[in-house]
């Protein structure tokens, strides 16, 4: 089954697939400068929190990698800058934070047993890679947790794009669909187009399309009817950041989609790797959301659609932890009440597929 690849290292710098131009081009370009990779979050040639998280980690390894330091303290020094531009490309994904506070420390570590800067450089490009293959093993394990909660024929609907595209991986909500699928389940899958800027009709239906696996691409505002038709088996999405009540934070739109959910009694799950928890903060309330720009909603692919006219674009919203059945995650399925499951999970060591609840 196709599984598109977003990013990867290779030894003439870190490969984009541009998913600003799916599905009408599949167009990469090749990175050799961090300040490049923090463009390229920013821009979103690479979106996604996972994603987002591994381009982050190339990017703060390709900056020590072509660092014309020539000591220890100089290469710290500018690490730190370097750290700190990727840092302010997204406010919203917590993986990026996450991805580079691992790499802090992994240059802390070798920094601490060398002075070496030809092992200290190989050392941050060995951890990178090592998170991108771990983030395709989270997507697995998330998408064999995952797959057991889905009916075995029926519609199953999603929101913006959790797929590989989102993951570097098999993906997150779209890797639940995609193992289950492969499982043998019956599942029809129902896309909304995830205005503005259109990550389902561009993304996900691609990512479907390539894959086999059957769908019916719908408007933003058709989420309702067919909720109410009594067909929808399941509703699973990605996140870029949990909450510790369990509150989680997705592409707009996400929250009406569970609501509607919860009226008419079909289950909302979440699909997120235990990276994406920020048990820093008790609640949703605290999650800072990214507001974009209005020409994203005013235009569409650079030709204008509305007036001249103000217009609010926040990238995502917040859905409330009783509206959310469950959450699957590499290491296990998390329950309400969250405050306790999420902590458990994220003290948890063992990924091995055997599922456990919370």
């Amino acid at each position: 089954m196709y599984v598109a690849q977003p990013i990867k290292w290779t030894e003439h710098g870190v490969v984009m697939l541009d998913q600003r131009r799916l599905p009408a081009e599949e167009v990469s370009y090749t990175y050799t400068d961090y300040r490049e990779i923090a463009k390229a979050i920013r821009e979103m040639v690479i979106r996604g929190a996972p994603a987002i998280g591994v381009a982050a980690a190339m990017g703060a390894a390709l900056g020590v990698l072509h660092s014309q330091a020539i000591s220890v303290e100089a290469l710290r020094a500018e690490f730190t800058e370097i750290c700190e531009t990727l840092a302010k490309t997204r406010p919203t994904a917590v993986d990026l934070f996450w991805a580079l506070e691992r790499m802090k420390r992994r240059f802390a570590e070798l920094t601490s047993k060398s002075s070496d800067l030809g092992t200290i450089r190989q050392g941050m490009v060995d951890e990178a890679k090592q998170i991108h293959l771990e983030k395709k093993a989270t997507d697995q394990a998330i998408g064999s947790f995952g797959a057991e909660f889905m009916p075995s024929e029926g519609q199953v609907m999603t929101q913006c794009n959790a797929g590989a595209l989102a993951t570097a991986g098999i993906g997150t909500a779209l890797g639940v669909i995609r193992v289950a699928f492969e499982q043998g389940r019956k599942i029809h899958v129902l896309v909304p187009e995830t205005r503005p800027y259109l990550q389902g009709a561009r993304l996900t239906a691609w990512e479907l399309h390539k894959g086999g696996i059957p769908l019916t691409l719908i408007t933003d505002n058709m989420a309702g009817h067919f909720l109410k038709s009594g067909k929808v088996g399941a509703i699973v999405t990605g996140a870029d950041r949990i909450a510790a009540n369990g509150d989680t934070a997705n592409k707009i739109g996400t929250y009406q989609i569970a609501v509607l959910a919860k009226e008419n009694n079909v289950p909302f799950y979440v699909a997120a790797p235990v990276s994406t928890f920020d048990l820093s903060i008790a609640d949703g309330e605290h999650i800072p959301i990214e507001e974009r720009s209005a020409d994203e909603v005013t235009h569409l692919q650079g030709v204008r659609i509305a007036p001249d006219v103000h217009a609010a674009h926040p990238a995502f919203d917040v859905t409330p932890a009783r509206y959310i059945a469950a959450i699957f995650t590499e290491r296990g399925v998390a329950r309400a009440p969250y405050i306790d499951s999420l902590r458990a999970l994220a003290a948890s060591r063992d990924t091995v597929a055997t599922a456990r609840s919370y």
